[in-house]
């Protein structure tokens, strides 16, 4: 259970205790053994040439110098050490050949491969077919000691696809570099574009065109709606009674008499 808990606590390893040494002190009294010491490559007493100095560890300082690079290029095929892990500093993907399988294209990767994996698709074909035939025919006897056809099939199979994805492995480096271009490529072809567009100002004048028929069909609907508007017709009022006299009464009763 510590164990576990552990792991969830650390998922990844911790640092080397070796950075606890790379304090300033240490560091000073490194600048200051180089400088009294200029080669120490030779043999020396640390403790002697700092004796005037305080808190010399008893481990050589030497140990916080920088990795010597030029001594790693210098082998043959170059590589370091990182948490026990062996890195390459030249990364290079192994042939199938180096895996220990068995390769049936060039391994030069100058040299066309396409004639020997259109003959490794064109053996497995077959051998897929004989394989469906080898499986189809009566089983062996009791006494027949000689390993079944199909067997064979199938390992001529495996070697044959193990083939087909070292390659198409091989070819990985050269397929990332060829889409890198591309997309470099395409982000030029569009830089070329905004800066073109922005020199004859063609993103300007689409605008102005689209503010125009903004204008104009507010304008339509401005008048649309006015003329569907319903015109209210003016009634005018009545004229207010005029006040009848006594003669106008006795006038109308003539009249109607």
């Amino acid at each position: 259970m510590d164990d576990d808990e552990a792991e969830l606590r650390n998922p990844f390893p911790s640092p080397p205790s070796h950075y606890t040494k790379y304090t300033s002190h240490n560091l000073n009294l490194l600048a200051l053994l180089k400088e009294r010491v200029p080669d120490t490559d030779l043999a020396f007493n640390q403790h002697e040439i700092l004796k005037d100095q305080t808190d010399v560890p008893d481990w050589p300082l030497t140990l916080l110098e920088k990795p010597r690079v030029d001594w790693i290029l210098k082998e043959q095929e170059p590589y370091y050490d990182v948490f026990g892990d062996r890195w390459f500093v030249k990364d290079k993907i192994p042939s199938l050949a180096e895996l220990g399988g068995q390769q049936l294209y060039p391994e030069d990767p100058n040299v066309d491969r396409r004639p020997a994996l259109q003959t490794i698709l064109c053996s497995m074909l077959v051998t897929y077919s004989n394989l469906t035939s080898a499986l189809l025919a009566p089983p062996p006897t009791a006494s027949s000691t000689a390993p079944p056809e199909w067997q064979q099939h199938v390992e001529w199979i495996t070697v044959l696809g193990q083939n087909l994805m070292a390659a198409a492995n091989d070819l990985r480096p050269v397929q990332a570099r060829g889409n890198l271009e591309l997309m470099m490529r395409r982000q030029l072809e569009l830089r070329k574009d905004e800066t073109r567009a922005i020199h004859t100002q063609v993103k300007c004048d689409t605008l102005e065109a689209r503010l125009g028929e903004l204008r104009a069909s507010a304008e339509d609907l401005k008048r649309t709606k006015s003329a569907e508007e319903p015109t209210i017709e003016t009634v005018a009022a009545p004229d207010e009674p005029v006040p009848l006299t006594q003669e106008d009464l006795l006038r109308w009763a003539e009249e109607a008499g």
